[in-house]
């Protein structure tokens, strides 16, 4: 597994890279399988989750928005409130809240989000999404934008919501936002290195790539090999310098770690002979028009197989499947591209966290280590 991947200027060596976890706050786990997934989306095993993550090395966790069955999740819990909860029963982790523009007005997340950053002493984050289940905007009674709309209308909320969290008497004037003289009163906490909460945003398209380079403290990528990394996050970083900004990098990953590599194949195997046929299928049928809608064909879930949408965020893509040291050396080659984060997933999450922590994350710390020497620098700040 391991290669020989030329390091890039973009790498960021001195700095450890950082790990997060989806929140499986949706139930049916996050691969569309009848395989065996011992996960659940009840709150307390949640909270137990949490607090197994905070102590194995994670940083972040990232809470699901979803609010009608749609790929076998049949019971959604709301991402806001559910992180909220997370962040109050762990002392350390990050919390990424997914909302989607739309469904949200950009002041009263601002609100949300300060409050929750008073609450958490600085550990609430948000992911904009900017929407791609076209029945729950329709059934909703909500408007429903076509695909490169849908990122006008976000870059206008993500001005306003950073406005707001930043400025006294802040003023907008767009398209679908109009604010006069706003203050929120108390702004989030100051806090040394950061200007606000941070701010995550993630789309393949060159309308999302665009417009994360332009606004997103962190751009997320679904899953994706080393080339196609590099080819996602392209527009992402052309934007952000024409900007003058120097947005972060996180990667979806699934994670598959056994004994053998071929004990962990043998389990990705499993995992395709098992889907959920229908379910694959309904919610390929629900994402797939996000290419075909933009400009130039490109988008979000566009490119991804059959085998590719039973993990809905094209995680096996990544190839994190192997034994603890393939998977670290390939999480090492990433960072040699660009990523700063891996957003991992999982089968069983309460052990499997426990494991990566336990067996993946030390080999990393290594690597990353032999990495920066190699290069006439050093690692810095690992716990």
């Amino acid at each position: 597994m391991s290669t020989s991947t030329p390091v890039s200027p973009a790498a960021d060596l001195r700095t450890p890279l950082k790990f997060a976890y989806w929140v499986p706050n949706v139930s049916g786990g996050l691969v569309v399988s009848t395989i065996e997934q011992r996960t659940s989306w009840d709150f307390d095993y949640n909270k137990k989750l949490a607090r197994i993550a905070e102590d194995a090395g994670f940083e972040y966790a990232l809470s699901q928005t979803r609010y009608a069955a749609s790929y076998g999740a049949d019971k959604q819990h709301e991402a806001t409130s559910f992180s909220l909860g997370l962040l109050g029963a762990t002392e350390k982790l990050k919390v990424i809240a997914a909302v989607h523009p739309g469904m949200w007005h950009p002041g009263v997340l601002a609100k949300w989000l300060i409050t929750a950053d008073h609450i958490s002493n600085g550990r609430a984050a948000v992911n904009i999404v900017s929407g791609w289940l076209k029945d729950e905007f329709v059934n909703f009674g909500l408007p429903w934008l076509e695909h490169d709309e849908r990122y006008v209308r976000t870059e206008e909320f993500i001005t306003v919501l950073r406005g707001l969290l930043t400025q006294k008497d802040f003023s907008f004037a767009g398209k679908y936002y109009n604010i006069k003289d706003f203050t929120l009163s108390p702004g989030p906490l100051d806090i040394p290195g950061r200007a606000h909460p941070e701010i995550f945003f993630g789309g393949n398209s060159t309308a999302a790539q665009a417009t994360a380079g332009r606004q997103a403290d962190w751009y997320f990528s679904n899953g994706k090999d080393l080339d196609g990394f590099k080819e996602n996050i392209a527009g992402v970083q052309a934007s952000a310098a024409a900007a003058g900004r120097k947005p972060r990098f996180g990667l979806n990953g699934f994670v598959i770690a056994r004994g053998t590599e071929k004990e962990a194949r043998e389990t990705l195997r499993e995992i395709v002979a098992k889907a959920h046929v229908p379910a694959v299928e309904g919610f390929r049928d629900a994402v797939q028009e996000a290419g075909p809608s933009t400009k130039d064909g490109k988008g979000m879930w566009a490119d991804s197989s059959f085998e590719d949408l039973i993990q809905y965020n094209d995680g096996f893509k990544t190839g994190l499947i192997g034994t603890p040291e393939q998977i670290a050396e390939r999480i090492v080659e990433y960072k040699k591209i660009g990523v700063n984060l891996l957003l991992t997933c999982y089968l069983h999450f309460q052990e499997e966290v426990e494991a990566f922590g336990r067996d993946v994350l030390p080999i990393v710390r290594e690597l990353e280590a032999d990495l920066a020497r190699k290069n006439d620098t050093e690692l810095v700040g690992v716990k």
